[in-house]
């Protein structure tokens, strides 16, 4: 299963043995658009390349729908909606979804494979974090179908109708549980428009709506570029949109949507901070600045990006952190040594570049590993700049890659201050020996989500969303039923 050449001498002086990825995994030549029950041809017979990132060669080929694909979905969705899904009990609801999380736990290591061969992510980071987080929100919202009335005291809930839901590359399968799932439990029905480069694990997930028995027309998923979306977003039977990705087609989604009946929840951009004290546990921290920004790519909109430093220990967490991405290992995504894997496109790759240039151009030292990079795909090496001010665009701009800018603080005000400077509000991180003053902290930071001595981690119990133009409305937790029912 292995796609790439693994990376496997490295500057500490150890050498790895490759481990590929053995298990046999069903990937099709060919993906068709899942309306109504059934996998249908798009009518205009078209399809597009999907790439493995890690070779930059194709993987399959998608069906690239348009508007009449779209109605089709939409039509579909409404029917089983009004003859179906709504009024059918939440207690028989739950045990579809209960059906659907047990199929994915069974398929989960056939599902992290495609999802590291489709997106570029490591293996390890696939089959350990997202495959989990997808079976636990299905499993967390089953429990939540034929308990809607507990979940808002004294109101009586119901299902909004059709949603719309548009979710990105950076972590396909989960997006879709996070959508899709709360969605299914209040009893709205969907059609799903997954990322252009990132649409093989959706097209899978199809097939187990449809083991798992899910009536015909409840999840349809089509599939395209930019437009299909938009095409989703306003089709005029859609009651609710659901939009995950960039802050400026999330403004475009907002501008459309004004006006109209549509409820509307958006998760958008981030430049997150890391915010160390000087009393924190720095080798702890420094783990917890890997985790942040280096496991995932940075392809996580929440990437803890920005490192604030007090000042008294810039340089031994500076020392630190630099010996440390030495270590990390970059390489086929298939490869369970591997710690970073590629970047999901030439396009993405591109973009991480002209940034990386950017901060050499305004001043700021970039400090990156070494070692030989595989000569096919698209990849970056983990990298920091140190010496950055508020006011360079690595320090403003979401960069969405292993790139991280580094800046200090003396006083708390200070690091408030600097950690709030930004047009985003998404997430943040505090690192401190004393609890008080994560809390006092975190009361001041303008940010939906905030972790103390940890960063990254994700509970399908746990609310997300942001502030400010990281989106609004929540997902996950009983808050994220709320967009997906009137009161």
């Amino acid at each position: 299963m292995s796609q790439a050449k693994p990376q496997l001498k490295f500057k500490d002086g150890w050498d790895y043995a490759p481990a590929p990825e053995s298990t046999p995994v069903p990937l099709k030549s060919k993906y068709e658009l899942f309306i109504n029950g059934k996998f249908v041809a798009p009518k205009n017979g078209r399809y597009f390349r999907s790439v493995n990132p890690a070779t930059g060669k194709q993987l399959a080929r998608i069906a690239k729908a348009e508007t009449v694909d779209v109605n089709a979905a939409v039509r579909s969705a409404r029917r089983a909606y009004e003859k179906i899904w709504a009024p059918m009990p939440g207690s028989e609801r739950g045990k579809y979804l209960f059906r659907i999380a047990r199929i994915i736990q069974e398929k989960a290591r056939e599902l992290a494979i495609l999802e590291s061969m489709d997106g570029g992510k490591p293996i390890k980071e696939s089959r350990d974090v997202d495959l989990p987080l997808v079976a636990a929100h299905f499993f967390y919202y089953a429990g939540w179908a034929d308990k809607l009335d507990y979940a808002f005291p004294g109101k009586s809930p119901n299902p909004v109708g059709v949603a719309g839901q548009v979710i990105p590359w950076n972590f396909p399968l989960l997006m879709a549980a996070w959508k899709i799932a709360p969605a299914l439990a209040c009893g709205n029905t969907v059609v799903l428009k997954p990322a252009e480069t990132t649409s093989v694990t959706a097209m899978h997930l199809a097939e187990i709506f449809d083991e798992a028995g899910l009536p015909p027309g409840v999840v349809n998923i089509i599939t395209g570029a930019g437009e299909i979306g938009a095409s989703v977003v306003g089709h005029p039977g859609v009651d609710k949109v659901a939009f995950t990705g960039s802050t400026e087609v999330g403004k475009r989604i907002a501008a459309a949507v004004a006006g109209t009946r549509k409820k509307l929840t958006l998760e958008l951009g981030g430049k997150a901070a890391n915010i160390v004290f000087e009393d924190a546990p720095i080798e702890q921290a420094v783990e917890g600045v890997i985790n942040g920004i280096y496991f995932n790519q940075g392809h996580v909109c929440c990437a803890g990006s920005r490192l604030l430093l007090q000042e008294s220990i810039h340089d031994e967490f500076v020392k630190r952190l630099g010996r440390r991405i030495e270590t990390l290992r970059v390489g086929d995504p298939l490869d369970k040594n591997t710690d970073i894997g590629a970047i999901n496109s030439k396009q993405q790759l591109a973009r991480i570049t002209k940034l990386i240039g950017a901060g050499i151009d305004e001043g700021a030292r970039l400090h990156t590993s070494s070692g030989d990079l595989p000569d096919e795909g698209f990849w970056c090496r983990p990298s920091f700049f140190t010496g950055v001010s508020a006011s360079h665009r690595i320090a403003r701009e979401e960069i969405f890659g292993p790139v991280l800018s580094v800046m200090t603080f003396r006083t708390p005000a200070e690091a408030v201050a600097r950690a709030n400077d930004t047009c985003y509000g998404l997430s943040a991180g505090i690192w401190t020996d004393k609890g008080s003053r994560i809390f006092k902290i975190a009361d001041q930071i303008k940010a939906g989500v905030i972790w103390g001595n940890t960063f990254n981690k994700f509970d399908p119990t746990s609310p997300f969303g942001g502030f400010k133009e990281s989106g609004f409305g929540r997902e996950g937790g009983v808050q994220g039923l709320l967009p997906y029912v009137r009161l």
